[in-house]
């Protein structure tokens, strides 16, 4: 089996503030293989968007500060490239979607300049060959007449269609890896649908690999092959979509799970929820970091930080309870109204 395309060993990441230091992001470890999609969830505060920026090295310093790990592309540490050799991989070999194309969109240029910057950047073309790439990729991404639309400006576009043009912009140089930093959040729920159809399209037809960042297991599902679940800058689940979807095992990928809406789900019924808050990165955790939300927890959670292991081959959780022979048998009310009893 080839190697992955991206390796990122137990990455940490922190940010300082006078004298209060966040670990925001504690051992996070996962790989990705060509053409392969990876879906990256948790809610607000997980260390999940703070992870994908990081591969790119735009984590902000100061105040934040990546103290240990690896991030290994194509056989490259990118934690030891230089300044100069950094930014010859981001947004060339490496793009990122982010959340909110209005505010990543320049207001006072037309996106073709956008564009075509991009481009010039990184490959040895004519402002005129430029141009026409950037027209060919506006008709890539399903923007009509876009020999009309290249000399428009991002208030004339709708949501979905900025949307468009920051993926327009993030595969002109044909990259390899696809970072997509939630970016369905901002539309309606159609435009969400044809955004993700179109980026599975192009992952098919050039062959790249995607890193999806989300708090909707949905887009997961449909989208991606793996996943990874974060929770307190922490990686508590992962595996393939299929065997998380069927047998997830962390009792917070059971409340992330209980808290959607279903086709089944009985309107009159409350959605259940998780209780409490993520603990406080800035003090030192002890034991489990979801110890005090979770329904299933036992003295041994208190004390001890239970660690990432493998129970079956390629599915890997961090509980002390389901890499053991006494394993949890989840409870289907456990956090239904917000109730842990």
């Amino acid at each position: 089996m080839s190697e992955p395309i991206l390796s990122v060993k137990d990455l940490q990441i922190e940010f300082k503030s006078g004298s209060i230091v966040t670990k925001a992001v504690n051992g996070v470890t996962f790989s990705l293989n060509e053409n392969e999609s990876l879906g990256i969830v948790g809610e607000s505060g997980s260390g999940k968007s703070v992870t994908a920026t990081s591969i790119l090295r735009l984590i902000p310093n100061p105040p934040g500060k990546i103290t240990g790990g690896e991030i290994i592309f194509k056989g490259k540490n990118l934690l030891t490239l230089s300044n100069r050799e950094i930014r010859e991989i981001r947004g060339n070999e490496i793009s990122m979607i982010f959340q909110d194309p209005s505010t990543s969109l320049n207001p006072v240029f037309t996106v073709g300049n956008q564009i075509i910057e991009s481009i010039r950047t990184h490959k040895a073309v004519s402002k005129k060959e430029a141009r026409e790439l950037a027209i060919k990729m506006l008709e890539l991404v399903g923007i009509p007449a876009p020999e009309k639309r290249i000399d428009m400006y991002p208030h004339e576009f709708s949501g979905g269609m900025r949307q468009r043009v920051m993926i327009a912009i993030a595969l002109s140089c044909d990259p390899k890896l696809l970072i997509a930093d939630e970016p369905t959040t901002a539309l309606d729920v159609t435009v969400q649908a044809q955004i993700l159809n179109l980026m599975k399209e192009l992952q098919a037809k050039l062959n790249m690999s995607i890193i999806m960042i989300t708090h909707d297991l949905g887009v997961v599902w449909e989208t991606c092959d793996k996943i990874i679940v974060m929770y307190a800058g922490r990686v508590v689940e992962s595996g393939t979509v299929a065997e998380l979807y069927k047998n997830s095992l962390h009792p917070y990928t059971w409340g992330l799970l209980d808290s959607q809406i279903t086709e089944s789900q009985n309107n009159l019924k409350p959605l259940a929820t998780i209780p409490g808050s993520p603990p406080d990165l800035s003090f030192e955790v002890k034991g489990c970091p979801f110890v005090e939300r979770c329904p299933y927890a036992q003295t041994v959670c208190f004390e001890k930080t239970p660690q990432l292991m493998e129970p079956t081959k390629g599915h890997a959780v961090a509980c002390h309870f389901q890499t053991s022979d006494q394993k949890l048998e989840r409870k289907e009310d456990a956090y239904f109204d917000g109730s842990t009893t």
